[in-house]
């Protein structure tokens, strides 16, 4: 299944069942509204697509109590759309209620792993289904380190019981930052964990890579798609874009450049 994030410029043509995508993913808060338009675009997309909830608040690795409001009103919105995939991200935003807005990184311990771990069980109980975390693209770390970001991500996954959304560009933006292989960070994750990929595009800012949701997606994510397609098989996958979005049909030529990469390995493999 190959699909794209829900943006504003194409609701429409989604709300007509006229994107030739398998799936939409849509941000989870931006539909946690009680009427209006947000929620008739919603409804109209579900006609016609499956769709996946992405979330930015669920705050899985802070300190602050779980906010079991917000939680409500996720499954809430997962009865009414009843979404493929559930996922959020693998970070924390929010401190004695002050809200972030960023995905901040977390330190790679084993502190943090039973913390994070504990509190992703606690929401898939409430939830009662499993959810994925994505890993986040980072530009500072935590010294010194218990583990590898890899190692980290492998461990909540699986003391959790939850499975990952692999974004290929945040590899490919924290291998640059932080100098370490991407494709070692691939191959160490067991593919039974691995339930979605996440392609985009990344910009440079001075010394740094930034995961900026503006580019096309870059020749380095493209080969790393290639091999985490050889490692993991077919998997669902986003393409996301989130400013400078170019017209759809420019959307929908990325995006077939990953369905012909995924089924040239397979016709490889046949």
């Amino acid at each position: 299944m190959f699909g794209l994030g829900l943006r504003p410029p194409f609701h429409d043509a989604a709300m007509h069942g006229q994107v030739p995508v398998d799936f939409f993913e849509a941000i989870t808060e931006n539909f946690m509204v009680d009427g209006g338009r947000p929620l008739q675009v919603l409804e109209s997309v579900r006609s016609h697509y499956p769709i996946a909830l992405h979330g930015v608040s669920l705050n899985l690795g802070g300190s602050d109590e779980l906010d079991t409001h917000y939680i409500a009103r996720l499954k809430s919105l997962i009865e009414r759309f009843e979404p493929q995939w559930v996922s959020d991200h693998l970070c924390w935003s929010k401190h004695r209620g002050h809200h972030f807005h960023e995905l901040l990184p977390l330190p790679f311990d084993e502190d943090t792993v039973r913390h994070v771990a504990a509190r992703i069980a606690r929401v898939q109980d409430i939830l009662q289904r499993r959810i994925l975390i994505e890993n986040v693209s980072s530009y500072v770390e935590f010294t010194p380190h218990g583990m590898r970001e890899w190692e980290f991500l492998i461990a909540v996954a699986e003391r959790a019981d939850c499975r990952i959304l692999l974004d290929l560009d945040n590899i490919v933006v924290n291998a640059y930052n932080h100098k370490f292989d991407a494709f070692e960070y691939v191959a160490a994750i067991p593919a039974p964990l691995v339930a979605q990929h996440h392609l985009a595009g990344h910009d440079r800012s001075g010394s740094f890579l930034i995961d900026s949701h503006d580019q096309p997606v870059s020749a380095e994510v493209w080969d790393l798609y290639r091999w985490a397609h050889m490692r993991f098989g077919t998997l669902p996958l986003l393409l996301e874009r989130d400013d400078q979005i170019p017209p759809l049909e420019s959307l929908l030529l990325e995006l077939e450049s990953a369905r012909e990469i995924a089924y040239h390995e397979e016709d490889l493999w046949a």
